[in-house]
């Protein structure tokens, strides 16, 4: 009977540790995107993107709240498609890339369900932390052509430039920077 009770809590305990078990992505940055938008002078909306960044994930199906995200984006790979300007975004004046050339989220916090909910975390930019709530939706998760298993996100929030002590030409260029990511991710 010692027996069959020991077996029967070492079964249950493998069974718990698998439901309770992480998925780890890796993001494919090839099929993602880090963008942003904002005004110019009062007239339009200016958007732009990051075009070198990598990150991981762990997605708890079972437990959302345990999902946890880590991204770095390379500031020097900015890119608004106009040359000129994108050197002066570079420059002392806007993200200052030779002196901070990273910007880091380290999530800390999810509360949601598995397809939609507030992913919180420590955001870097420009020398600065602040906690940072992006607003998440799952868009969708498959087997792949190649045999792996991928899943697709969107998370969206709006910064303000001058918490992270970028304040050059506001309101010209406006506080305000809306900030876009979307992630494909491939199952580890």
């Amino acid at each position: 009977m010692k027996t069959l009770m020991v077996a029967t809590a070492a079964v249950s305990s493998l069974l718990f540790t698998q439901i309770a078990a992480a998925d780890d992505y890796v993001i494919d940055a090839g099929h993602s995107a880090v963008t942003f938008e904002t005004g110019h002078i009062g007239i339009s909306r200016l958007p732009g993107q990051f075009r070198e960044f990598s990150g991981n994930y762990s997605y708890f199906a079972d437990n959302p709240g345990k999902n946890s995200v880590n991204l770095e984006i390379k500031v020097g790979s900015l890119d608004t498609n106009h040359g000129d300007r994108d050197k002066h975004l570079r420059s002392p004046d806007f993200f200052d890339a030779k002196q901070y050339p990273t910007i880091t989220f380290k999530s800390t916090g999810y509360k949601g369900d598995a397809d939609k909910g507030k992913l919180t975390g420590q955001l870097t930019m420009h020398g600065v932390t602040k906690e940072v709530t992006f607003d998440m939706v799952k868009t969708g998760e498959a087997k792949d052509p190649w045999g792996g298993y991928r899943q697709g996100f969107i998370a969206s929030t709006q910064l303000m430039r001058s918490d992270f002590g970028i304040t050059y030409f506001i309101p010209g260029v406006p506080d305000a920077t809306d900030l876009k990511i979307f992630i494909e991710g491939i199952r580890q």
